[in-house]
């Protein structure tokens, strides 16, 4: 004998599985209920692979089954292959139950701030084993064509199609100025004040949309539509901007509080402040998470609701 096996064309990984096992057990009725199969089509798919490969791999009797030369040939060549995919299934199917891994997070700022970082050391060394990838971007991304496993948004701003899972309550908002500011150009003391004042606006990166100004009740909210101008995309270069008496900003009052507590920025306008919209973690709908995955919404629920939710 002489060459390689030619392939007329490529056999399914079915069959070289079903080869496999014949020629392991040296018997078709064997190999067929080791695989849960019927002899008839245990050999019906050797003939067809006999045929693509347009060689004889088994000599039959109706007592016993032997390789030929080139059964043995293929045999030898195939074990290993078929040993090494056994083991990568094996994995998969481990990595699935045990929380391993790497966990890739997408997320803005103001998120990370609000639910990532507070969570963030006691998860790592809750679970050595899981890499927590955490990419903060203010822009949007599409999760799935990028390869992450899940991200945290704004409501309004989570793609569709996705598991979304509310996070916590929603945000109070405050609109602040520096003293020095409000000392030259008064103090607003109501919304519409606004139109005669210098706003220090926030535009989410790359998505053309500005931080809405929301005031009003939480039945009547309204949004405003203020003028500035100085524009940046990030909340705590806003805050900043502010105290460095550049205008009116108005943002989550967690992360004024810094500069409220130095005096650096007064508050003002906070009777007519209304919450802003709630943050949502959301993923792919998937019939069975990975674990490190599972872990990880499970510890955002525990962290930030149930009870704390608000209702869609």
């Amino acid at each position: 004998m002489s060459g390689r096996l030619a392939l007329g064309s490529s056999p399914s990984l079915t069959a070289l599985i079903a080869f496999e096992a014949v020629a392991r057990h040296q018997n078709f009725r064997q190999a067929a209920a080791e695989l849960q199969v019927t002899p008839t089509a245990i050999s019906r798919t050797i003939k067809h692979l006999e045929e693509q490969l347009n060689v004889r791999l088994f000599n039959r009797t109706t007592r016993s089954v032997a390789l030929t030369d080139w059964g043995a040939e293929l045999v030898e060549s195939l074990a290993p292959a078929l040993d090494r995919i056994s083991e990568s299934v094996q994995h998969v199917g481990e990595t699935i139950d045990v929380p391993r891994g790497t966990l890739r997070i997408n997320t803005s700022y103001v998120a990370y701030q609000c639910f990532i970082r507070p969570i963030q050391r006691e998860f790592v060394q809750r679970y050595p084993e899981v890499t927590f990838d955490v990419s903060i971007d203010d822009r949007l991304v599409d999760i799935v064509g990028s390869r992450f496993d899940a991200g945290i948004r704004l409501g309004h701003a989570v793609q569709q199609d996705m598991v979304a899972v509310p996070l916590g309550v929603e945000q109070k908002t405050v609109v602040v100025a520096s003293p020095d500011y409000l000392l030259k150009h008064g103090t607003p003391r109501t919304p519409d004040d606004l139109f005669g004042h210098r706003c220090i606006r926030q535009k989410f990166g790359g998505s053309g949309r500005y931080f809405e100004w929301r005031f009003g009740t939480r039945k009547t909210p309204f949004s405003m539509d203020v003028g500035g101008n100085l524009i940046l995309s990030e909340m705590r270069t806003v805050v900043e901007a502010a105290a460095d008496g550049l205008g009116l900003a108005y943002v989550y009052r967690q992360f004024a509080e810094p500069a409220l507590g130095s005096g650096m920025v007064r508050p003002v306008l906070e009777r007519h402040c209304v919450p802003g919209a709630p943050f949502y973690l959301y993923y792919p709908h998937r019939t069975r998470m990975p674990a490190k995955l599972q872990v990880f919404v499970h510890w955002m629920r525990e962290t930030y609701g149930p009870a704390s939710y608000p209702k869609r």
